[in-house]
């Protein structure tokens, strides 16, 4: 355990440092947007691929836009 929080010791304190910011937020947009890439494979309209992934990134609910 002592050698772990060592090596970690610059980054635990930097969480400090930053007031708890994390990029947490960011990673999880980044994992629903990877998400909804796998999902789309075989669009062939890049629009379509792009609407795509800002109403799964932006957190909305495909099933009410039947439009796009």
């Amino acid at each position: 355990l002592g050698r772990t929080l060592k090596k970690w010791q610059k980054t635990i304190l930097a969480y400090f440092d930053t007031g708890g910011a994390s990029n947490g937020g960011t990673e999880a947009v980044n994992g629903l947007i990877e998400l909804g890439r796998r999902i789309a494979r075989g669009f062939r309209n890049l629009e379509n691929y792009r609407l795509r992934m800002l109403l799964i990134g932006g957190g909305l609910d495909a099933s009410t836009h039947t439009q796009l």
